[in-house]
């Protein structure tokens, strides 16, 4: 059994690999420097070129009357063939090939307490032995059960992959039933992660390194 200094120490490396803070994001754009807003009615100066008095109504009807026909584009886009589907807004108008919407929601993809049930019985598991180690009360679990379309907090999500020892790629699968991810721009992602990665499955001890790196519990 690892002390808690040398487990520490290891999450702390991890998160020094994995980690990938949003603040250097951030600090990059702050460090751009910001166009000169240019004052009302005129002009902003740019290199080799003096501030210019805005046309005025008189200015547009010469300099439309002296400009030149633009040629076409040398790269514009081809006009839509018969079997290519028209374009509104750039985007193609559903047909056939696409399927219609009635059809995708009456083959949705496996719900997150359909998949949590499965893996349950994959593992021979009872139920309470299941939301017990999750630390999830009996009637949380009871609308969980009784809800095939129950969507839980992310916390709860990854409690149950804690739970059912779940590796890195399955417990992807459970979240993303559930409608989330694993990120490395979190802490508390990367943290979860090194746990399951290391068949770490004790949510106690996870919790206690989440609290010790100011993280929120889960299920705590």
């Amino acid at each position: 059994m690892r002390s808690k200094r040398t487990l520490l120490a290891e999450i702390t490396e991890y998160l020094r690999l994995h980690y990938v803070s949003p603040e250097p994001i951030f600090a990059a754009r702050e460090a751009q420097p910001l166009a000169p807003r240019a004052s009302k009615g005129v002009m902003p100066r740019t290199a080799g070129f003096s501030a210019k008095k805005p046309s005025t109504a008189d200015d547009a009807v010469i300099l439309n009357e002296c400009a030149v026909p633009s040629a076409p584009a040398v790269n514009a886009a081809p006009a839509p063939s018969a079997s290519e589907p028209e374009r509104v807004f750039g985007m193609p108008t559903p047909t056939a090939a696409y399927g219609d919407l009635s059809s995708r929601l009456n083959t949705l993809d496996e719900s997150f307490q359909e998949a949590l049930l499965r893996l349950i019985d994959e593992r021979g598991m009872r139920d309470s032995t299941c939301y017990k180690r999750a630390g999830v009360d009996r009637k949380l679990f009871s609308k969980i059960r009784s809800n095939p379309f129950y969507r839980p907090s992310k916390p709860t999500a990854l409690a149950f992959a804690i739970a059912l020892e779940l590796d890195l790629d399955q417990t992807a699968e459970l979240l993303r039933k559930a409608g989330y991810a694993l990120s490395h721009s979190s802490k508390f992602d990367v943290i979860v992660e090194y746990f399951i990665v290391n068949r770490r499955f004790d949510l106690h001890e996870l919790n206690v390194a989440l609290y010790e790196f100011d993280q929120p519990l889960i299920n705590g």
